[in-house]
């Protein structure tokens, strides 16, 4: 039987004209009431009826208009909320307020009235009221709301946020939660009680106290995630166990948040070290409003993220270059559903052919290049070189040489920190280019011409890319794991997309020429902590890690910097200059030409050999190609 009700109860919503109904028999009842109390059984008269009766009628008729007219009835009394309690107060005041006019006006001859027996009546309509909605309330939080599938949770935080949070769990159909406490950082705060939950504070007693009250949830507020992002708090409760939660920024709610879709699972970039980047927005508005702006590789995540972000600052338009069809036609569909105003050209093509990018040059004259193409998977490329000399090394001098010839203004190419002291084919083809534009500027600057400005940005891997390691952890934990890391002691440095290209957009604003930028990419992180993290976060804990080895060409560190640069800094805290060293643009431009012909013989080993020529740092790590060191070391000592 309990059951039965319970489903009747959640299932089944009064009809509005049921609920102004109930709420047209309250106003009788408190009219009644008041009358019984003024007059008592023993002045129970006929003519006090007859008196009452019309009173009761009058009133009852003013506060219908009313409850229509401010839709009292429109909601649902086991969710009311605060603002459904004070229409009902409106409602009630404009109806007890015309009511008594009337009484004492146009009705005055016929019925007897007088203002404390209005106000009387007033203040129980009001407590009836209240206390109906209240009572429906309550029976259905215990009769339903306290299901088995139902969560114990804190919500962290105490501010505005914290408590509209948990506030949208009691009213909402499809919250399942039960705040059974909150937590703050403010001593102050500790002990109060919030919507029947008390305030406990953050300290090591935190998680006994969780723990006793059947507790293994923690929703944060997002006022409360903006502090605690990338803090040790957040990874002291991950390894305790815990599932953390949280919401969109209390900017996207529209009053309170609406349904369970909303709450969100933290994500593992939440945790890791990171301190805010600003940028200086307007002077790169200043340098890219109004321009012709290309940017290869625009359907990757790195590229396409440029492309959303240069939209924003109002470009004349963008050329977007990938060989990529399927998201290259993704990115359309998004430029045409995001940014119908802006100008865009979707480029199927390959950067390393010559004519095709000369007829694009030609169309389309780009001011301003981001090249963001490349074959970027270590493994990969240890296995394609010749691919990988191809499409990054002739792709890029290609580019680089139409920049020239049509004049562009600003030419910004992607590199990655597997460019210094390379121990891979990709990590030594993107040093390469590195070189070679480099020293492309210098030489358009001896000669005085008017010159490309050719800017370098150098970064670590980015979170959440394609092909990245955390979308593949994500998935193996999915599946059930086993989640592989490939070496204990591995460590990588880690940037969001958004993030890194904010500083590519700053560092191309603020370069000159011949640049080399860094990005300050924080606190290294062990690839064996990220995946136990994403465990716990998944809550998945019978997950199992399995060790696979290095790959070909992986290093265990990430270098930003080679042993024999330095850098200097810039106005911007997380961005530096790279003191390198330079090369003649002859010599580099005849060692490439010679690079690109030999990788069409498809000889992996002639290949490397040049590229080692040319990067002599470029040391082979877990590769056949370990054989060329050697063979230089003998021919070294001989």
């Amino acid at each position: 039987m309990n059951r039965i009700i319970k489903n009747f109860i959640s299932n089944r919503f009064l009809s509005r004209f049921t609920i102004l109904f109930l709420d047209i028999l309250i106003v009788l009842f408190s009219c009644f009431t008041v009358f019984l109390i003024r007059v008592g059984f023993s002045g129970f008269t006929q003519e006090a009826l007859v008196n009452g009766v019309k009173l009761s009628g009058l009133i009852m008729t003013a506060n219908a208009i009313f409850f229509v007219l401010f839709r009292t009835m429109r909601g649902i009394l086991r969710y009311s909320t605060f603002r459904d309690l004070l229409q009902v107060v409106y409602a009630l005041t404009f109806g007890y307020v015309l009511a008594f006019i009337l009484a004492n006006t146009v009705f005055s001859q016929y019925i007897e009235s007088t203002f404390p027996r209005f106000f009387t009546m007033y203040v129980v309509n009001i407590c009836l009221m209240f206390g109906f909605r209240i009572v429906v309330k309550e029976t259905y939080d215990s009769l339903v709301k306290a299901r088995e599938n139902n969560i114990n949770v804190f919500v962290y935080g105490t501010k505005a946020t914290g408590i509209s949070l948990a506030r949208s769990f009691k009213s909402m159909p499809d919250m399942h939660y039960n705040v059974k406490g909150f937590i703050s950082n403010e001593k102050e705060m500790v002990g109060k009680e919030f919507l029947g939950a008390r305030v406990y504070l953050y300290d090591e007693n935190i998680y006994r106290i969780l723990e006793s009250m059947d507790v293994r949830t923690v929703i944060i507020s997002p006022q409360k995630m903006e502090d605690l992002k990338g803090s040790d708090t957040l990874n002291e409760m991950i390894d305790n166990g815990l599932t953390l939660l949280t919401t969109p920024p209390l900017s996207e709610w529209k009053g309170e948040l609406t349904t369970q879709e909303q709450i969100k699972e933290l994500k593992i970039e939440d945790l890791l070290p990171r301190a805010p980047i600003h940028i200086n927005m307007q002077n790169i508005a200043n340098h890219i409003e109004g321009k012709r702006v290309m940017v290869t590789g625009a359907a990757g995540s790195i590229g396409s993220e440029i492309v959303r972000q240069v939209a924003a600052f109002n470009p004349f338009s963008i050329i977007l270059v990938d060989q990529a069809e399927t998201p290259l036609h993704d990115m359309r569909l998004e430029m045409m559903n995001n940014w119908v105003e802006v100008n865009t050209e979707c480029i199927v093509a390959d950067i390393s052919n010559k004519t095709r990018m000369e007829d694009v040059f030609i169309k389309y004259k780009p001011q301003y290049i981001f090249h963001a193409a490349a074959y970027k998977h270590v493994p990969m490329m240890e296995d394609n070189v010749s691919e990988s000399i191809q499409n990054n090394v002739l792709g890029t001098k290609t580019l680089a040489d139409l920049a020239v010839r049509f004049k562009t203004d600003k030419f910004v190419m992607i590199s990655t920190d597997k460019a210094v002291n390379p121990s891979n084919v990709m990590g030594c083809s993107k040093r390469i280019c590195e070189i070679y534009v480099q020293s492309l500027a210098k030489e358009l600057e001896r000669k005085g011409m008017r010159r490309t400005q050719f800017i370098t940005t150098r970064f670590g891997n980015v979170l959440g890319s394609n092909g990245s390691v955390i979308p593949l952890f994500r998935e193996q934990i999915r599946k059930g794991g086993p989640v592989t890391v490939t070496h204990p002691e591995i460590i990588r440095y880690f940037m969001t997309i958004p993030e890194a290209c904010q500083l590519v957009l700053e560092a191309g604003s603020m370069g000159k020429g011949g640049e080399i930028y860094l990005f300050d990419m924080g606190k290294p992180v062990k690839i064996l902590d990220l995946a136990k993290r994403m465990i716990r976060l998944s809550g998945s804990y019978d997950v199992k890690i399995e060790f696979t080895g290095l790959r070909h060409g992986e290093k265990l560190y990430e270098e930003l910097l080679n042993t024999k640069e330095n850098t200097k800094p810039t106005h911007h805290e997380k961005i530096m200059i790279a003191n390198v060293q330079e090369y003649d643009y002859q010599v580099v431009k005849d060692q490439i030409d010679s690079l690109i012909a030999t990788s069409y013989d498809f000889d992996d080993m002639s290949t490397v050999s040049i590229m080692k020529q040319i990067v002599p740092e470029f040391k082979s790590i877990n590769s056949p190609f370990e054989s060329l060191d050697q063979l230089q070391l003998k021919k070294a000592i001989i």
